[in-house]
């Protein structure tokens, strides 16, 4: 299927499906136009009145443009995909070794939610925890688009993972302590 005159391969890597720049830091924006574009010319709707074969062949790239953008949206998806891409598995099942200060940053932060009352001090803790976030993307970026260090990347990504999870689990106890 054509992507604006140029052929799309299924097994082009995300970057390329979507004309961008294999690199950490994207325009939302531009993403996000370029989803809608590429949804545009592959969506099944266009294909509605094609062979089976065709149809099938339109669901797979609507598909595969679904996932790639779902992957590129995602700051933490997308530097995880470009640390594979460029042979530094997040192998995130396997290797869980993370630094001695954010392990220990870690156990102080789920202490802080275990001990936290109110929701006031569960959104202070989140803010705290969401500005160690902020920074670690900020070291990404870095990591990825500067110094393409990605076996260092990796470890933040893997790292990263950790935060996501802890945030999601003191936005479960703020919503629980709200009324």
């Amino acid at each position: 299927m054509p992507a604006n005159g140029l052929p799309m391969k299924l097994d082009s890597d995300d970057f390329e499906l979507f004309g961008i720049p294999r690199r950490f830091a994207q325009d939302r924006q531009q993403l996000d136009r370029r989803w809608r574009e590429l949804q545009a010319e592959v969506h099944p709707d266009r294909f509605a009145t094609a062979a089976a074969a065709g149809q099938r062949v339109a669901m797979q790239w609507a598909v595969r443009v679904n996932e790639a953008y779902q992957r590129l949206k995602d700051p933490l998806r997308r530097a995880a995909y470009l640390c594979e891409l460029q042979g530094a598995p997040i192998d995130a099942e396997n290797n869980t070794a993370m630094p001695a200060g954010f392990l220990v940053e870690q156990m102080e932060w789920r202490e802080a939610l275990d001990e936290a009352t109110t929701a006031e001090r569960v959104e202070a803790l989140s803010a705290q925890v969401a500005d160690h976030r902020s920074g670690a993307l900020a070291r990404l970026a870095s990591l990825i688009d500067e110094r393409r260090d990605y076996s260092a990347a990796a470890q933040e990504v893997r790292a990263l993972m950790f935060v996501e999870r802890f945030l999601n689990d003191v936005e479960q106890r703020i919503e629980a302590l709200t009324p």
